[in-house]
Protein backbone atom coordinates (compact mmCIF):
# COMPACT_ATOMS: atom_id res chain seq x y z
CA UNK A 1 0.00 0.00 0.00
CA UNK A 2 0.70 3.87 -0.01
CA UNK A 3 2.19 3.74 3.44
CA UNK A 4 4.52 1.05 2.91
CA UNK A 5 5.90 2.48 -0.13
CA UNK A 6 6.37 5.75 1.48
CA UNK A 7 8.61 4.16 4.29
CA UNK A 8 10.32 2.74 1.80
CA UNK A 9 11.08 5.66 0.00
CA UNK A 10 12.02 7.62 3.20
CA UNK A 11 14.51 4.82 4.17
CA UNK A 12 15.72 4.96 -0.16
CA UNK A 13 16.16 8.73 0.22
CA UNK A 14 17.81 8.71 3.75
CA UNK A 15 19.97 5.71 1.82
CA UNK A 16 21.31 8.01 -1.02
CA UNK A 17 21.76 10.91 1.57
CA UNK A 18 24.50 8.90 3.37
CA UNK A 19 26.37 7.63 0.52
CA UNK A 20 26.91 11.19 -0.61
CA UNK A 21 28.18 12.41 1.97
CA UNK A 22 30.14 9.41 3.88
CA UNK A 23 33.63 11.17 2.95
CA UNK A 24 35.50 8.11 4.19
CA UNK A 25 34.32 6.51 0.82
CA UNK A 26 34.67 8.58 -1.43
CA UNK A 27 31.73 8.70 -4.34
CA UNK A 28 32.51 10.76 -7.00
CA UNK A 29 30.43 12.94 -8.28
CA UNK A 30 29.18 11.05 -11.19
CA UNK A 31 27.99 8.33 -8.87
CA UNK A 32 25.84 11.03 -6.08
CA UNK A 33 24.65 12.55 -9.96
CA UNK A 34 23.21 8.95 -10.83
CA UNK A 35 21.88 8.26 -7.42
CA UNK A 36 20.43 11.49 -7.11
CA UNK A 37 18.26 11.07 -11.04
CA UNK A 38 17.17 7.22 -9.42
CA UNK A 39 15.77 9.31 -6.69
CA UNK A 40 13.96 11.64 -8.81
CA UNK A 41 12.43 8.85 -11.02
CA UNK A 42 11.29 7.37 -7.81
CA UNK A 43 9.58 10.40 -6.78
CA UNK A 44 8.23 10.85 -9.79
CA UNK A 45 6.34 7.18 -10.45
CA UNK A 46 5.49 7.34 -6.24
CA UNK A 47 2.30 6.21 -6.85
CA UNK A 48 1.22 2.65 -6.20
CA UNK A 49 3.84 0.12 -7.66
CA UNK A 50 6.70 -2.16 -6.69
CA UNK A 51 9.97 -0.92 -4.70
CA UNK A 52 12.66 -0.52 -7.90
CA UNK A 53 15.68 -1.02 -5.88
CA UNK A 54 17.51 -1.83 -2.88
CA UNK A 55 17.43 0.52 -0.17
CA UNK A 56 21.01 0.54 1.99
CA UNK A 57 20.84 2.32 5.56
CA UNK A 58 24.20 2.25 6.67
CA UNK A 59 24.32 3.14 10.36
CA UNK A 60 27.36 1.78 11.74
CA UNK A 61 30.33 2.90 10.09
CA UNK A 62 33.96 2.43 10.88
CA UNK A 63 36.33 5.35 11.45
CA UNK A 64 39.21 3.52 9.28
CA UNK A 65 38.25 1.73 6.45
CA UNK A 66 41.46 -0.35 4.25
CA UNK A 67 39.04 -2.05 1.93
CA UNK A 68 35.66 -2.30 0.89
CA UNK A 69 33.84 -4.86 -0.96
CA UNK A 70 33.79 -5.28 -4.53
CA UNK A 71 32.57 -7.85 -7.27
CA UNK A 72 33.69 -11.27 -7.09
CA UNK A 73 35.51 -10.43 -3.27
CA UNK A 74 34.17 -13.40 -0.81
CA UNK A 75 32.95 -11.81 1.96
CA UNK A 76 31.90 -13.89 5.56
CA UNK A 77 29.09 -11.55 7.73
CA UNK A 78 26.36 -12.09 10.10
CA UNK A 79 23.12 -11.39 9.85
CA UNK A 80 19.65 -11.04 11.24
CA UNK A 81 16.69 -11.73 7.99
CA UNK A 82 13.61 -10.14 9.13
CA UNK A 83 9.80 -9.35 7.34
CA UNK A 84 9.78 -5.87 6.49
CA UNK A 85 6.06 -6.14 6.65
CA UNK A 86 5.60 -7.44 9.93
CA UNK A 87 9.35 -7.38 11.59
CA UNK A 88 9.32 -11.30 11.88
CA UNK A 89 12.37 -13.15 11.80
CA UNK A 90 12.80 -15.49 9.10
CA UNK A 91 16.48 -16.74 9.60
CA UNK A 92 19.77 -15.58 11.34
CA UNK A 93 23.36 -16.71 11.12
CA UNK A 94 23.36 -15.78 14.81
CA UNK A 95 21.39 -18.02 15.99
CA UNK A 96 23.32 -21.24 14.07
CA UNK A 97 26.31 -19.41 15.14
CA UNK A 98 27.92 -19.12 11.77
CA UNK A 99 29.15 -16.02 9.68
CA UNK A 100 27.74 -16.46 6.60
CA UNK A 101 30.20 -16.66 3.94
CA UNK A 102 29.91 -16.26 0.36
CA UNK A 103 31.00 -14.84 -3.18
CA UNK A 104 29.89 -11.53 -3.95
CA UNK A 105 28.40 -10.02 -7.34
CA UNK A 106 28.56 -13.95 -8.59
CA UNK A 107 24.97 -14.69 -8.60
CA UNK A 108 25.78 -16.49 -5.41
CA UNK A 109 23.46 -14.65 -2.96
CA UNK A 110 20.13 -12.92 -4.15
CA UNK A 111 20.53 -10.02 -6.30
CA UNK A 112 19.58 -7.69 -3.53
CA UNK A 113 22.19 -8.79 -1.21
CA UNK A 114 24.99 -8.72 -4.11
CA UNK A 115 23.88 -4.86 -4.33
CA UNK A 116 23.57 -4.53 -0.98
CA UNK A 117 26.78 -5.60 0.26
CA UNK A 118 28.54 -3.82 -2.28
CA UNK A 119 30.75 -0.95 -0.40
CA UNK A 120 30.69 -2.75 2.34
CA UNK A 121 33.80 -2.22 5.25
CA UNK A 122 35.16 -4.89 7.97
CA UNK A 123 32.92 -4.20 11.38
CA UNK A 124 30.67 -2.14 9.55
CA UNK A 125 26.84 -2.62 10.03
CA UNK A 126 23.51 -1.96 8.08
CA UNK A 127 20.26 -2.26 7.23
CA UNK A 128 19.71 -3.52 3.51
CA UNK A 129 15.54 -3.74 2.36
CA UNK A 130 15.25 -5.99 -0.56
CA UNK A 131 12.18 -5.56 -2.71
CA UNK A 132 10.80 -9.00 -3.90
CA UNK A 133 12.05 -9.21 -7.62
CA UNK A 134 15.24 -8.97 -5.93
CA UNK A 135 14.63 -11.74 -3.69
CA UNK A 136 12.75 -14.33 -4.05
CA UNK A 137 10.13 -13.00 -6.19
CA UNK A 138 6.36 -13.68 -6.79
CA UNK A 139 7.28 -17.58 -5.94
CA UNK A 140 9.01 -17.31 -2.66
CA UNK A 141 10.98 -20.09 -1.16
CA UNK A 142 10.67 -23.24 0.96
CA UNK A 143 7.52 -22.20 3.12
CA UNK A 144 9.46 -20.15 4.84
CA UNK A 145 10.14 -16.51 2.03
CA UNK A 146 6.05 -16.10 1.19
CA UNK A 147 5.74 -14.43 -2.28
CA UNK A 148 6.44 -11.09 -2.56
CA UNK A 149 7.76 -10.45 0.43
CA UNK A 150 10.40 -7.36 1.01
CA UNK A 151 13.22 -8.62 3.30
CA UNK A 152 14.52 -6.59 5.68
CA UNK A 153 18.36 -7.82 6.27
CA UNK A 154 21.28 -6.54 9.05
CA UNK A 155 24.29 -6.99 8.74
CA UNK A 156 27.33 -7.10 10.52
CA UNK A 157 30.44 -7.65 8.11
CA UNK A 158 33.61 -9.46 8.73
CA UNK A 159 36.11 -10.40 6.63
CA UNK A 160 36.94 -9.86 2.93
CA UNK A 161 38.98 -11.54 1.09
CA UNK A 162 39.85 -12.19 -3.06
CA UNK A 163 41.19 -14.96 -4.90
CA UNK A 164 43.70 -13.02 -6.10
CA UNK A 165 45.05 -11.77 -2.50
CA UNK A 166 48.48 -11.92 -1.01
CA UNK A 167 50.15 -11.98 2.05
CA UNK A 168 49.99 -7.97 3.10
CA UNK A 169 53.14 -7.04 4.83
CA UNK A 170 53.22 -3.60 6.37
CA UNK A 171 56.13 -2.84 8.63
CA UNK A 172 55.60 -1.00 11.93
CA UNK A 173 59.00 -0.52 13.62
CA UNK A 174 62.76 -1.46 12.59
CA UNK A 175 65.81 -1.40 14.93
CA UNK A 176 68.21 1.49 13.18
CA UNK A 177 71.11 -1.75 12.26
CA UNK A 178 70.25 -4.75 10.85
CA UNK A 179 72.95 -7.34 10.69
CA UNK A 180 70.88 -9.83 8.74
CA UNK A 181 67.36 -10.80 7.94
CA UNK A 182 65.26 -14.20 7.91
CA UNK A 183 65.56 -16.42 4.95
CA UNK A 184 64.28 -19.83 4.47
CA UNK A 185 66.00 -22.87 6.61
CA UNK A 186 66.31 -19.76 9.23
CA UNK A 187 65.27 -20.87 12.91
CA UNK A 188 63.15 -18.06 14.58
CA UNK A 189 61.82 -17.25 17.79
CA UNK A 190 58.56 -14.21 17.78
CA UNK A 191 56.00 -12.87 19.55
CA UNK A 192 52.77 -12.12 18.20
CA UNK A 193 49.35 -11.19 18.49
CA UNK A 194 46.74 -13.02 16.22
CA UNK A 195 43.38 -11.86 15.15
CA UNK A 196 40.72 -12.01 13.01
CA UNK A 197 40.03 -9.59 10.00
CA UNK A 198 37.59 -7.94 12.42
CA UNK A 199 39.78 -7.63 16.00
CA UNK A 200 38.83 -10.21 17.77
CA UNK A 201 41.84 -11.51 19.26
CA UNK A 202 42.01 -15.51 18.70
CA UNK A 203 45.55 -16.33 20.20
CA UNK A 204 48.77 -14.31 21.63
CA UNK A 205 52.31 -15.91 22.78
CA UNK A 206 52.44 -12.81 25.06
CA UNK A 207 49.32 -14.59 26.99
CA UNK A 208 51.64 -17.80 27.05
CA UNK A 209 54.93 -15.79 28.10
CA UNK A 210 56.94 -17.63 25.27
CA UNK A 211 57.75 -16.60 21.82
CA UNK A 212 56.85 -19.02 19.17
CA UNK A 213 60.08 -21.00 18.07
CA UNK A 214 59.72 -22.61 14.46
CA UNK A 215 61.61 -23.14 11.33
CA UNK A 216 61.03 -21.31 8.82
CA UNK A 217 60.35 -22.59 5.05
CA UNK A 218 59.70 -25.89 6.13
CA UNK A 219 56.33 -26.33 6.04
CA UNK A 220 55.56 -25.51 10.01
CA UNK A 221 53.59 -22.42 9.56
CA UNK A 222 50.69 -21.45 7.43
CA UNK A 223 52.06 -20.64 4.02
CA UNK A 224 51.20 -17.09 4.66
CA UNK A 225 53.07 -16.89 8.00
CA UNK A 226 56.16 -18.67 5.86
CA UNK A 227 56.03 -15.74 3.47
CA UNK A 228 55.30 -12.85 5.85
CA UNK A 229 58.10 -13.72 8.28
CA UNK A 230 60.85 -13.52 5.42
CA UNK A 231 63.49 -10.96 5.09
CA UNK A 232 62.48 -9.46 9.20
CA UNK A 233 65.79 -8.32 11.24
CA UNK A 234 65.95 -8.77 15.30
CA UNK A 235 63.77 -6.32 16.96
CA UNK A 236 61.31 -5.80 13.57
CA UNK A 237 57.32 -5.56 14.27
CA UNK A 238 55.23 -5.93 11.17
CA UNK A 239 51.62 -6.68 10.72
CA UNK A 240 50.63 -9.54 8.54
CA UNK A 241 47.52 -9.85 6.54
CA UNK A 242 46.87 -13.39 5.40
CA UNK A 243 43.91 -14.34 3.59
CA UNK A 244 42.37 -17.61 4.14
CA UNK A 245 43.44 -19.39 1.33
CA UNK A 246 47.27 -18.71 2.59
CA UNK A 247 45.69 -19.59 6.41
CA UNK A 248 43.75 -22.22 7.29
CA UNK A 249 41.03 -21.98 4.70
CA UNK A 250 37.49 -23.68 4.36
CA UNK A 251 38.50 -26.04 7.90
CA UNK A 252 39.82 -23.23 10.23
CA UNK A 253 41.21 -24.22 13.13
CA UNK A 254 39.44 -25.61 16.32
CA UNK A 255 37.30 -23.05 18.12
CA UNK A 256 39.76 -20.12 17.18
CA UNK A 257 39.63 -19.60 13.88
CA UNK A 258 36.19 -19.71 12.11
CA UNK A 259 36.44 -21.11 8.39
CA UNK A 260 37.51 -18.89 5.56
CA UNK A 261 38.74 -16.25 7.98
CA UNK A 262 41.38 -13.58 7.09
CA UNK A 263 44.12 -13.84 9.81
CA UNK A 264 45.83 -10.50 11.09
CA UNK A 265 49.27 -11.17 13.03
CA UNK A 266 51.50 -8.45 14.94
CA UNK A 267 54.40 -9.93 15.25
CA UNK A 268 58.08 -8.97 17.09
CA UNK A 269 61.14 -10.91 15.79
CA UNK A 270 63.12 -12.01 18.65
CA UNK A 271 65.26 -14.38 17.79
CA UNK A 272 66.64 -15.37 14.39
CA UNK A 273 69.90 -18.07 13.62
CA UNK A 274 70.22 -21.16 11.24
CA UNK A 275 71.26 -24.33 11.79
CA UNK A 276 74.68 -24.15 10.15
CA UNK A 277 75.88 -20.79 11.89
CA UNK A 278 79.20 -20.87 13.89
CA UNK A 279 80.28 -18.44 16.53
CA UNK A 280 80.94 -14.95 15.49
CA UNK A 281 82.90 -12.74 17.03
CA UNK A 282 83.42 -8.74 16.20
CA UNK A 283 86.54 -6.76 17.82
CA UNK A 284 85.24 -3.94 19.46
CA UNK A 285 88.73 -2.90 21.21
CA UNK A 286 92.33 -4.54 21.00
CA UNK A 287 94.94 -3.11 22.76
CA UNK A 288 98.26 -1.77 21.14
CA UNK A 289 101.26 -3.59 21.88
CA UNK A 290 99.39 -7.12 22.27
CA UNK A 291 102.34 -9.33 22.53
CA UNK A 292 100.23 -12.55 23.97
CA UNK A 293 96.91 -14.10 22.88
CA UNK A 294 94.84 -16.94 24.94
CA UNK A 295 95.19 -20.36 23.75
CA UNK A 296 93.61 -23.66 25.32
CA UNK A 297 95.23 -24.74 28.47
CA UNK A 298 94.92 -20.51 29.49
CA UNK A 299 93.34 -19.46 32.97
CA UNK A 300 90.75 -16.44 31.43
CA UNK A 301 89.29 -13.94 34.21
CA UNK A 302 86.84 -11.77 31.74
CA UNK A 303 84.13 -9.63 32.37
CA UNK A 304 80.64 -9.97 30.13
CA UNK A 305 77.30 -8.69 29.74
CA UNK A 306 74.72 -11.33 28.30
CA UNK A 307 71.98 -10.39 26.31
CA UNK A 308 69.83 -11.75 23.42
CA UNK A 309 69.32 -10.57 20.07
CA UNK A 310 66.77 -8.24 20.94
CA UNK A 311 69.02 -6.92 23.45
CA UNK A 312 67.10 -8.04 26.86
CA UNK A 313 70.37 -8.80 28.99
CA UNK A 314 69.76 -12.46 30.88
CA UNK A 315 73.51 -11.67 33.04
CA UNK A 316 76.39 -9.61 34.00
CA UNK A 317 79.28 -10.35 35.80
CA UNK A 318 78.96 -5.96 36.46
CA UNK A 319 76.23 -6.79 38.45
CA UNK A 320 77.88 -9.05 41.08
CA UNK A 321 80.68 -7.37 40.75
CA UNK A 322 82.80 -9.96 40.27
CA UNK A 323 84.77 -11.19 37.31
CA UNK A 324 83.69 -14.92 35.70
CA UNK A 325 86.87 -16.97 35.67
CA UNK A 326 87.73 -20.50 34.01
CA UNK A 327 90.00 -22.51 31.80
CA UNK A 328 89.52 -21.78 27.96
CA UNK A 329 88.92 -24.65 25.42
CA UNK A 330 88.37 -27.26 28.05
CA UNK A 331 84.75 -27.86 27.86
CA UNK A 332 84.19 -25.31 31.52
CA UNK A 333 82.15 -23.53 29.65
CA UNK A 334 79.51 -23.36 26.53
CA UNK A 335 81.36 -24.57 23.42
CA UNK A 336 80.26 -21.21 21.30
CA UNK A 337 82.41 -19.64 24.35
CA UNK A 338 85.31 -22.43 24.37
CA UNK A 339 85.70 -21.11 20.93
CA UNK A 340 85.38 -17.50 20.77
CA UNK A 341 87.65 -16.82 24.39
CA UNK A 342 90.48 -17.83 21.63
CA UNK A 343 92.72 -15.44 20.65
CA UNK A 344 92.16 -12.69 23.20
CA UNK A 345 94.69 -9.76 24.39
CA UNK A 346 94.36 -8.79 27.87
CA UNK A 347 92.32 -5.75 27.80
CA UNK A 348 90.64 -6.42 24.81
CA UNK A 349 86.79 -5.94 24.27
CA UNK A 350 84.66 -8.40 21.82
CA UNK A 351 81.04 -9.12 20.73
CA UNK A 352 80.64 -12.44 20.42
CA UNK A 353 77.01 -14.30 18.95
CA UNK A 354 76.63 -18.15 19.63
CA UNK A 355 73.92 -19.64 17.88
CA UNK A 356 71.81 -22.12 20.62
CA UNK A 357 73.54 -25.63 19.04
CA UNK A 358 76.79 -24.23 20.53
CA UNK A 359 74.77 -23.24 23.68
CA UNK A 360 72.61 -24.31 25.21
CA UNK A 361 70.21 -25.48 22.74
CA UNK A 362 66.67 -26.30 22.40
CA UNK A 363 66.19 -26.60 26.29
CA UNK A 364 67.82 -23.95 27.24
CA UNK A 365 68.28 -23.29 31.09
CA UNK A 366 65.04 -23.02 33.17
CA UNK A 367 64.05 -19.58 33.33
CA UNK A 368 67.04 -18.04 33.01
CA UNK A 369 67.91 -18.84 28.83
CA UNK A 370 64.81 -20.12 26.93
CA UNK A 371 65.70 -22.76 24.43
CA UNK A 372 66.75 -22.25 21.39
CA UNK A 373 68.05 -18.62 22.21
CA UNK A 374 71.03 -17.29 20.59
CA UNK A 375 73.10 -15.35 22.99
CA UNK A 376 75.36 -12.53 22.73
CA UNK A 377 78.11 -11.61 25.10
CA UNK A 378 80.18 -8.27 25.25
CA UNK A 379 83.09 -9.30 27.13
CA UNK A 380 86.56 -7.47 28.09
CA UNK A 381 89.37 -9.52 29.26
CA UNK A 382 91.25 -8.67 32.55
CA UNK A 383 93.96 -11.20 32.52
CA UNK A 384 94.93 -14.19 31.59
CA UNK A 385 97.59 -16.42 32.07
CA UNK A 386 98.74 -20.15 31.68
CA UNK A 387 99.40 -22.37 35.16
CA UNK A 388 103.17 -22.98 33.42
CA UNK A 389 103.86 -19.31 33.44
CA UNK A 390 106.90 -17.70 35.15
CA UNK A 391 107.50 -14.58 36.81
CA UNK A 392 108.44 -11.97 33.95
CA UNK A 393 110.65 -9.25 34.96
CA UNK A 394 111.49 -6.04 32.56
CA UNK A 395 114.15 -3.95 33.77
CA UNK A 396 112.81 -0.60 32.93
CA UNK A 397 115.91 1.85 34.14
CA UNK A 398 119.36 0.56 35.46
CA UNK A 399 121.85 2.90 37.39
CA UNK A 400 125.25 3.17 35.83
CA UNK A 401 126.86 1.68 39.10
CA UNK A 402 125.65 -1.24 40.41
CA UNK A 403 128.04 -2.51 42.96
CA UNK A 404 125.76 -4.61 44.92
CA UNK A 405 122.40 -7.03 43.94
CA UNK A 406 119.80 -8.11 46.05
CA UNK A 407 120.19 -11.41 46.93
CA UNK A 408 118.61 -13.82 50.29
CA UNK A 409 119.02 -12.78 53.49
CA UNK A 410 119.35 -8.51 52.45
CA UNK A 411 117.21 -6.05 54.34
CA UNK A 412 115.81 -3.89 51.55
CA UNK A 413 113.65 -1.11 50.97
CA UNK A 414 111.43 -0.48 48.19
CA UNK A 415 108.52 1.55 46.46
CA UNK A 416 105.85 -0.07 44.42
CA UNK A 417 102.50 0.21 42.77
CA UNK A 418 100.63 -3.45 42.82
CA UNK A 419 97.58 -3.23 39.79
CA UNK A 420 95.48 -5.71 38.27
CA UNK A 421 96.15 -6.35 34.16
CA UNK A 422 93.55 -3.85 33.35
CA UNK A 423 95.09 -0.81 35.37
CA UNK A 424 93.26 -0.91 38.38
CA UNK A 425 95.57 0.22 41.29
CA UNK A 426 95.19 -2.46 44.36
CA UNK A 427 98.13 -1.13 46.38
CA UNK A 428 101.05 1.29 46.06
CA UNK A 429 103.98 2.11 48.96
CA UNK A 430 103.05 6.21 48.17
CA UNK A 431 100.06 5.98 51.17
CA UNK A 432 103.05 5.02 53.48
CA UNK A 433 105.22 7.77 55.02
CA UNK A 434 108.04 5.68 53.97
CA UNK A 435 109.12 2.81 51.61
CA UNK A 436 107.87 -0.50 52.40
CA UNK A 437 111.10 -2.79 53.90
CA UNK A 438 111.72 -6.82 53.69
CA UNK A 439 114.41 -8.99 54.25
CA UNK A 440 114.67 -11.07 51.33
CA UNK A 441 113.91 -14.81 51.57
CA UNK A 442 112.20 -14.36 54.90
CA UNK A 443 108.89 -15.06 53.60
CA UNK A 444 107.65 -11.98 54.50
CA UNK A 445 106.14 -11.16 50.62
CA UNK A 446 104.64 -13.69 47.69
CA UNK A 447 106.95 -15.58 45.91
CA UNK A 448 106.23 -13.27 42.79
CA UNK A 449 107.50 -10.36 44.53
CA UNK A 450 110.16 -12.08 46.04
CA UNK A 451 111.92 -13.31 42.69
CA UNK A 452 111.26 -9.88 41.11
CA UNK A 453 113.12 -8.30 44.17
CA UNK A 454 116.24 -10.40 43.89
CA UNK A 455 119.18 -9.12 41.82
CA UNK A 456 118.54 -5.84 41.96
CA UNK A 457 120.67 -2.65 42.27
CA UNK A 458 119.89 0.64 44.68
CA UNK A 459 118.01 2.70 41.78
CA UNK A 460 117.07 -0.01 39.54
CA UNK A 461 113.23 0.01 38.27
CA UNK A 462 111.45 -2.86 36.92
CA UNK A 463 107.96 -4.15 36.01
CA UNK A 464 106.77 -7.74 37.14
CA UNK A 465 104.33 -9.77 36.90
CA UNK A 466 102.97 -11.99 38.86
CA UNK A 467 101.01 -14.95 37.49
CA UNK A 468 98.53 -16.31 40.45
CA UNK A 469 100.12 -19.52 41.54
CA UNK A 470 103.45 -17.05 42.08
CA UNK A 471 100.70 -14.91 43.83
CA UNK A 472 97.47 -15.19 46.16
CA UNK A 473 96.78 -18.43 43.80
CA UNK A 474 92.58 -18.82 43.80
CA UNK A 475 92.21 -17.28 46.83
CA UNK A 476 91.14 -13.72 47.55
CA UNK A 477 93.61 -11.39 49.44
CA UNK A 478 92.32 -8.05 50.75
CA UNK A 479 91.38 -6.50 47.43
CA UNK A 480 93.06 -8.50 45.48
CA UNK A 481 90.55 -11.29 43.45
CA UNK A 482 90.73 -14.55 43.36
CA UNK A 483 93.23 -16.19 40.40
CA UNK A 484 94.43 -12.52 39.70
CA UNK A 485 97.62 -11.97 37.56
CA UNK A 486 99.47 -9.03 39.95
CA UNK A 487 101.44 -6.20 37.78
CA UNK A 488 104.19 -4.33 40.12
CA UNK A 489 106.30 -1.29 39.02
CA UNK A 490 109.45 -1.58 42.00
CA UNK A 491 112.20 0.70 42.58
CA UNK A 492 115.26 -0.43 45.01
CA UNK A 493 115.86 2.41 47.09
CA UNK A 494 118.23 1.02 49.66
CA UNK A 495 119.82 -2.33 50.17
CA UNK A 496 121.70 -3.81 53.74
CA UNK A 497 123.67 -6.98 53.03
CA UNK A 498 122.28 -9.40 55.36
CA UNK A 499 123.22 -12.68 57.15
CA UNK A 500 121.87 -16.56 56.84
CA UNK A 501 118.17 -17.11 58.42
CA UNK A 502 119.59 -18.16 61.93
CA UNK A 503 122.92 -16.05 62.16
CA UNK A 504 123.19 -12.66 63.81
CA UNK A 505 126.36 -11.73 62.55
CA UNK A 506 128.86 -13.32 59.92
CA UNK A 507 132.48 -12.90 58.61
CA UNK A 508 132.82 -11.61 55.27
CA UNK A 509 135.90 -13.82 53.85
CA UNK A 510 138.19 -15.37 56.95
CA UNK A 511 137.70 -14.38 60.53
CA UNK A 512 140.95 -13.65 62.79
CA UNK A 513 142.55 -17.07 63.69
CA UNK A 514 142.94 -17.70 66.11
CA UNK A 515 140.05 -15.66 67.33
CA UNK A 516 140.51 -14.97 71.32
CA UNK A 517 143.49 -12.84 70.78
CA UNK A 518 141.88 -10.58 68.10
CA UNK A 519 138.67 -10.26 70.69
CA UNK A 520 141.46 -9.48 73.47
CA UNK A 521 142.27 -5.50 72.32
CA UNK A 522 143.78 -4.67 75.52
CA UNK A 523 145.53 -8.39 75.92
CA UNK A 524 144.31 -8.53 80.03
CA UNK A 525 142.35 -12.42 78.71
CA UNK A 526 138.67 -11.38 79.43
CA UNK A 527 137.06 -9.49 77.13
CA UNK A 528 134.14 -7.96 79.23
CA UNK A 529 130.71 -6.22 77.24
CA UNK A 530 132.15 -3.08 76.22
CA UNK A 531 135.35 -4.77 74.76
CA UNK A 532 133.62 -7.22 72.61
CA UNK A 533 131.43 -4.39 71.28
CA UNK A 534 133.89 -2.09 70.32
CA UNK A 535 136.10 -5.51 68.54
CA UNK A 536 132.18 -6.20 66.44
CA UNK A 537 131.93 -2.88 65.62
CA UNK A 538 135.14 -2.50 64.27
CA UNK A 539 134.54 -5.68 62.39
CA UNK A 540 131.61 -4.15 60.44
CA UNK A 541 133.34 -1.19 60.12
CA UNK A 542 136.22 -2.51 58.01
CA UNK A 543 133.67 -4.51 56.26
CA UNK A 544 135.02 -7.44 57.94
CA UNK A 545 132.14 -9.03 59.20
CA UNK A 546 128.03 -8.60 58.85
CA UNK A 547 125.49 -7.87 61.56
CA UNK A 548 121.83 -9.20 60.86
CA UNK A 549 120.18 -5.94 59.50
CA UNK A 550 117.06 -4.58 60.46
CA UNK A 551 117.84 -5.01 64.18
CA UNK A 552 118.74 -2.61 67.14
CA UNK A 553 122.79 -3.15 66.58
CA UNK A 554 123.39 -2.99 70.92
CA UNK A 555 120.66 -5.51 70.95
CA UNK A 556 122.43 -7.99 68.77
CA UNK A 557 125.35 -7.84 69.96
CA UNK A 558 124.08 -7.84 73.74
CA UNK A 559 122.70 -11.48 72.59
CA UNK A 560 125.74 -12.75 70.62
CA UNK A 561 128.12 -11.65 73.98
CA UNK A 562 125.27 -13.65 76.62
CA UNK A 563 125.20 -16.79 74.24
CA UNK A 564 129.16 -16.67 74.36
CA UNK A 565 129.36 -15.51 78.52
CA UNK A 566 128.66 -19.15 79.51
CA UNK A 567 129.57 -18.71 83.77
CA UNK A 568 127.37 -15.55 83.47
CA UNK A 569 130.54 -13.35 84.84
CA UNK A 570 130.07 -10.38 83.18
CA UNK A 571 133.29 -11.38 81.09
CA UNK A 572 134.24 -13.99 77.87
CA UNK A 573 137.43 -15.88 78.51
CA UNK A 574 138.95 -18.32 75.80
CA UNK A 575 138.43 -20.98 77.19
CA UNK A 576 134.45 -20.12 77.03
CA UNK A 577 134.89 -19.15 73.56
CA UNK A 578 136.83 -22.72 72.40
CA UNK A 579 134.16 -24.50 74.10
CA UNK A 580 131.34 -22.94 72.85
CA UNK A 581 132.80 -22.87 69.07
CA UNK A 582 134.32 -26.90 69.97
CA UNK A 583 130.66 -27.56 70.96
CA UNK A 584 129.61 -26.82 67.30
CA UNK A 585 126.00 -26.31 68.07
CA UNK A 586 123.41 -24.01 66.27
CA UNK A 587 123.59 -21.59 68.89
CA UNK A 588 127.45 -21.00 68.31
CA UNK A 589 127.33 -20.78 64.82
CA UNK A 590 124.57 -17.86 65.20
CA UNK A 591 127.31 -16.33 67.53
CA UNK A 592 130.31 -16.07 65.96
Amino acid sequence: DMSIKSNIFVLYMLNISNLCRVSAFQMDLFACFQLLLLSHLFTVNCSPGPLLDVVVDRYDIPKVCPREVEIEDFVRYHFNGTFFEDGKKFDSSYDRDKAFISQVGLGRLIAGMDRGLLGMCVNERRRVIVPPHLAYGSIGTGGIIPPDAVLVYDVLLLDIWNEKDKVEIRTLSKPASCRRTTAASDFVRYHYNGTLLSGELFDSSYSRNATYDTYLGQGDLIKGMDEGLLGMCVGERRLIIVPPFLAYGENGYGTMIPPQATLVFEVLMVDVFNPKDDVTVEAKEVPKGCTRTTVTGDYIRYHYNGTFQDGTVFDSSYQRNSTYNTYIGMGYVIQGMDKALQGLCIGEKRRVVIPPHLAYGEKGVGDFIPGSAVLVFDIHVIDFHNPKDPVNIKVTHKPQECNMRSEADDLIQYRYNCSLMDGTLLYTSDQYDSPSVTTLGANNVILGLEEGLRGMCVGERREVVIPPHFGHGENEAGVVPRSAVLFFELELVELQKGVPEGYMFVWVGDGPDPLFPAMDLDGDKQVPLEEFSLFIRLQVQGGKGRLRPGIDVDSIIKDMFDNQDRNKDGKIVEDELTVTEDKGSKQARDEL
